[in-house]
């Protein structure tokens, strides 16, 4: 499990330096904690948009024409059969509508403890797939460790999706080991990102708004979490309003620098399962990951473009 402890690098949560110098947390740099989340981010992925996922969905009874009916029970699953609501505030940059219409029959088709088994079986054979006889390859169990070691060091306190992943228990198959620990670690620092954004001032769809206009991807990306067009332009309205983006909707270099900041501030509310590992693991960690993440990428199955902005920040 998660140890709810505080962290020991002197640093406050939201970028105090407490003696350790600039972008750098005992010894593991904040690009470095960045890089992390590159590598992971697509190997926790996989589960929404694999074959082997939507095969396992249907067969529980949910619609696979899009992905977005078996996104949300998989993602939600840990959290308990919560409501929209619930699951909205969680997740926080969709539209609480577009929750609420997926999660409303979600458990009514079936329960948490179903889609975690599901989600289990799908990553399974989607690793499978993808790594094929990698998938027990000395390289991918000693990932697994170090990967897992740094989830368990995650400080969940205040964190929904992290604490509630974490909960769970660990699989014994290392690959499915290193897939739990990458989504431990990702919920992490998604929920670290929430809190930074709302330090920010930025509500839910001004999220979206303050990063599609910095590029980070196509507003028609960030369009599909669910916002009207009146909510999108209402979103904008404030933000202009505030000097952070032009007549155009592009990111001033106040937005733009309000941005940076929030993803500075991601970056060290993500950093203490790494100070953790330590510098030493951690780049050990990133070595191996490398051939694991090309095989994903080169899968195909992942789309070039998400509202995530990685390979943009």
């Amino acid at each position: 499990m998660s140890g709810n402890t505080i962290g020991t690098s002197g640093t406050d949560e939201l970028g105090g330096t407490g003696g350790a110098s600039a972008g750098v947390e005992a010894g593991v740099g904040l690009g470095q904690v960045r890089r992390l989340w590159h590598l992971l981010e697509p190997l926790h992925a996989v589960l929404y948009y694999a074959p082997e996922a939507f095969e396992e969905a249907a067969a529980l009874g949910f619609g696979i024409e899009e992905r977005w009916p078996s996104y949300f029970p998989y993602r939600a699953a840990p959290l308990g059969a919560l409501s929209g609501d619930r699951v909205a505030s969680a997740f926080y940059s969709f539209s609480p509508r577009m929750v609420d219409e997926h999660i409303k029959s979600a458990w009514a088709t079936a329960g948490p403890e179903q889609v975690l088994a599901a989600r289990e079986r799908a990553v399974d054979r989607a690793y499978r797939a993808i790594l094929g006889d990698r998938v027990t390859a000395p390289e991918l169990a000693e990932a697994a460790a170090l990967a897992r070691r740094a989830a368990e060091a995650a400080n969940t306190a205040g964190r929904q999706l992290a604490s509630a992943n974490a909960d769970l228990p660990w699989p014994e198959a290392p690959h499915l080991q290193l897939w739990h620990a990458a989504t431990v670690l990702r919920e992490h620092r998604g929920d670290g990102h929430l809190a930074a954004l709302l330090v920010a001032g930025l509500d839910p769809v001004e999220s979206l708004v303050s990063f599609a206009a910095t590029g980070a991807a196509s507003v028609e990306r960030f369009e599909s979490r669910g916002w009207s067009p009146g909510e999108w332009a209402a979103a904008r309205a404030r933000l202009a309003a505030r000097g952070l983006v032009d007549e155009e909707g592009a990111a001033t270099d106040a937005g733009r620098a309000l941005r940076h900041q929030v993803e500075h501030h991601t970056d060290r509310l993500a950093s203490a399962p790494w100070r953790s590992l330590g510098p030493d693991r951690t780049t050990r960690l990133a070595d191996l990951l490398g051939e694991f993440w090309v095989a994903v990428l080169g899968s195909g199955l992942l789309p070039s473009e998400t509202t995530l902005g990685i390979g943009k920040v």
